[in-house]
């Protein structure tokens, strides 16, 4: 077992980077057999932009997945080109491509989506069982608030001491 000594920054800094590290290495990793987290969470926002009202072609850009993810427009291309040759997305563009090209999940990505959607349902329901709803609420708030913070210190916003 895993005994936490946050007596100093140092520990708290290193346990902090454990933690990070087992969430993005650990055994959550097993749920995803056919796709990476990465490529749900784009396919993900892919289906979530094409049903939205204001977007009635189901075209996202490459810059705007390359945001949410927070990855590099080459980054983000590479990702996107995987998903094609999968079969999961369609992708072009418009006139001579200066708008920039967009992706359209199609209906394999949408199933391929939508099967890792209910595993990820049945795992967190019986996670959320044992932990409980309001735990995990108020531990995701605090993630949410926390990675701000961190990546406001990272591109060096910080105003003070305490970084906000």
């Amino acid at each position: 077992m895993h005994e936490l000594y946050l007596n100093n920054i140092t520990e708290l800094a290193h346990e902090l980077t454990y933690q990070r590290y087992l969430l993005n290495q650990g055994q959550a990793n097993t749920l995803f057999q056919e796709l990476s987290i990465p490529e749900y969470i784009a396919l993900h926002y892919l289906s979530r932009s094409a049903s939205e009202k204001d977007n009635e072609t189901g075209k996202t850009y490459l810059r705007d997945i390359a945001a949410e993810l927070k990855l590099s427009i080459p980054q983000a291309s590479r990702m996107v080109g995987q998903l094609r040759d999968k079969g999961l997305v369609s992708w072009s563009h418009d006139g001579d491509g200066s708008e920039g090209t967009y992706i359209i999940i199609t209906d394999s990505g949408l199933r391929q989506m939508e099967t890792q959607e209910t595993l990820l349902k049945d795992y967190y329901s019986r996670v959320t069982e044992k932990f409980g709803r309001e735990n995990l609420t108020t531990l995701l708030e605090l993630m949410i608030e926390l990675e701000k913070v961190m990546d406001s210190e990272l591109i060096g916003e910080g105003d003070g001491p305490d970084g906000i």
